[in-house]
């Protein structure tokens, strides 16, 4: 993971500007749960930022110091915030906290990463041990359903266009993709072709590798690791879940 993400960690906060639509469904569990958060895969601080800004004390963890990097730039011109935010460069896999956690967010498919079972189940514990009784375990991943239905193509696709806001350069993002439907694998080049002042193009391609995870299958994960499963959604409004959702939002308690 981390080798992706410092490549393309200079672009992450511009390509990534519009994205809000799970902010305020963050919000809505921070004010029903008491207690420190803990954001992992905080990366550059977009969802563990917008707590800490409502108030809540927040907890990070990030395997990649660029990212992070780019949080401290941040907290830097946010030094009201300064005490309100703990985070740590470091791999959740080997990090344990003195103290328990009231809500756990593996917000926009970070739990993606994590593509051995393994790993998967060794996250899970870890998080149960540091989440609170009546806490809430909450993970936001891409419904799986509708990506394993579609047809298979070769072709690279325009995904969108952005500003980047320190170069005002315009980047224009694309992707190939490969869906391994056995392992539930998807390979994804993403092609930034960044456009300068004088129109000369730059690019550059950084791969990268996500897991899909079924609602069944997550769930034994989760009934391993100690958790039950509360609730799930198919949007972060809180739309029930079903087989055209976009989005798989699953809630987890301590069982």
């Amino acid at each position: 993971m981390s080798a992706f993400y410092t490549t393309v960690a200079r672009f992450y906060d511009s390509e990534n500007a519009d994205k809000s639509d799970d902010l305020e469904m963050y919000s809505r569990l921070s004010a029903e749960h008491d207690g420190e958060i803990l954001d992992v895969g905080c990366g550059t601080g977009r969802v563990l930022l917008h707590l800490a800004r409502e108030g809540r004390r927040v907890y990070g963890i990030d395997n990649d110091r660029a990212m992070l990097a780019r949080l401290d730039a941040k907290l830097e011109q946010l030094p009201q915030l300064r005490h309100l935010v703990s985070y740590i460069h470091g791999d959740i896999l080997a990090h344990s906290w003195d103290q328990s956690f009231s809500l756990i967010l593996l917000t926009y498919n970070a739990l993606m990463h994590f593509h051995e079972q393994d790993t998967q189940i060794g996250l899970l514990q870890r998080l149960r041990a540091c989440l609170a009784d009546g806490g809430r375990l909450v993970m936001d991943l891409p419904n799986a359903g509708p990506a394993f239905a579609a047809e298979d193509s070769d072709a690279v696709m325009f995904e969108r266009s952005f500003l980047d806001r320190e170069t005002g350069h315009l980047v224009m993002l694309q992707s190939l993709n490969y869906l391994d439907r056995a392992q539930q694998m998807l390979t994804v080049e993403w092609i930034y072709d960044e456009v300068d002042g004088s129109g000369a193009v730059k690019r550059l391609i950084a791969p990268h590798k996500l897991r899909y995870f079924f609602l069944p299958e997550l769930q034994l994960l989760l009934e391993r690791a100690g958790f039950t499963l509360r609730a799930v959604y198919g949007e972060p409004d809180g739309a029930p879940y079903d087989s055209d959702s976009e989005r798989m939002i699953v809630h987890a308690a301590v069982t």
